[in-house]
């Protein structure tokens, strides 16, 4: 991993104040906080600006940081992937706030977990650290069909866990999750207990999955709302017509198009999109579809057709 150096991301001298780092800190996060800042990179710089903030404000850190400094100033990373060396942070406490756990900074970089992280980890276990497990958070993508109806589903996640040494590793886990019906976009469907492990003994964190509902070929979602596409001849929508129509819980309606039905016009099928309170509706949007003339019996009634409904759609543009 590439070493960082937190005193060149706040703009700072090794040997700067605390009241130095604090202002450059203020400085810079008034520039690229992401409510604020137009920078493209405005949400990279700023996780970078709070990670160096993070070390150089505490004092063990920063001390212990300096050391890695010096350690890579001696050539100790000569591969050019920087490893800090053994027992590198002994006689160090790093300090932790109230309700802070030792895996409290998800959005840091690979060198700072792995060293402050780690670190932290071990300081934790050796105090006999008591906190509830960390929640997680994950993704899952299920079918418009598995929303409304519910379903069981396998899910594979891969998280970092702590061993008994205190020490991230790498799990994969695999297990079910039941979808509840009527479960709609952006949901979270919570899993007590299947967050990370408690620490002294404390009871484990929840695992929250995000519902995601992958592109439907026929149905789109606003919402709790559904809307779908609806095909109809010029002679349907001209004169009216029934025709039949899927539902996105399963089974056919007939719908009425009303005579004179021009593209655009939408229909609205009460109550039959996500369940809800009030429940989604499921709305059609007429689109007229020309047959085609590729016969000479088709071309001869497109010409009978104009011959006897003369009709010019681009009277209103004067031409």
């Amino acid at each position: 991993m590439d070493f960082k150096d937190y005193y060149k991301t706040l703009g700072v001298e090794r040997g700067a104040t605390q009241d130095e780092v604090r202002k450059a800190y203020r400085k810079l996060a008034r520039k690229y906080h992401p409510d604020v800042s137009k920078e493209a990179d405005a949400d990279k710089r700023m996780r970078e600006i709070n990670e160096a903030n993070d070390v150089l404000r505490d004092k063990e850190k920063r001390a212990a940081y300096d050391q890695l400094v010096d350690h890579v100033a001696r050539g100790g990373s000569p591969d050019g992937q920087f490893h800090p060396p053994p027992n590198w942070d002994e006689g160090f406490e790093f300090h932790r706030g109230p309700k802070q756990g030792p895996a409290d900074h998800a959005e840091f970089s690979e060198f700072f977990s792995s060293v402050f992280g780690a670190a932290e980890r071990r300081e934790a276990y050796r105090k006999n650290y008591r906190a509830r497990g960390e929640d997680h958070h994950a993704a899952i993508e299920i079918s418009l069909e598995d929303a409304l109806k519910g379903a069981e589903r396998e899910i594979t996640l891969r998280g970092q866990e702590i061993d008994a040494q205190g020490r991230p590793e790498w799990k994969t886990r695999t297990f079910s999750v039941k979808i509840p019906a009527g479960v709609h976009p952006g949901q979270l469907i919570r899993l007590a207990g299947r967050g990370m492990p408690g620490h002294g003994g404390e009871q484990a964190g929840d695992l929250y999955l995000e519902v995601r509902i992958a592109p439907h070929k026929v149905y789109r979602i606003e919402g709790l709302d559904l809307y779908m596409t609806l095909p109809i001849t010029p002679s349907e929508g001209a004169l009216g017509a029934k025709v039949q129509v899927p539902t996105p819980g399963g089974g056919v309606v007939e719908v009425t198009v009303p005579a004179g039905a021009r593209n655009g016009l939408k229909l609205r099928l009460k109550e039959r999109g996500f369940p809800g309170k009030p429940p989604g509706n499921l709305y059609l949007l007429i689109e007229i579809a020309l047959p085609p003339a590729d016969t000479e019996a088709a071309r001869k009634a497109y010409e009978q057709l104009a011959a006897a409904a003369p009709f010019d759609p681009r009277r209103h543009l004067g031409v």
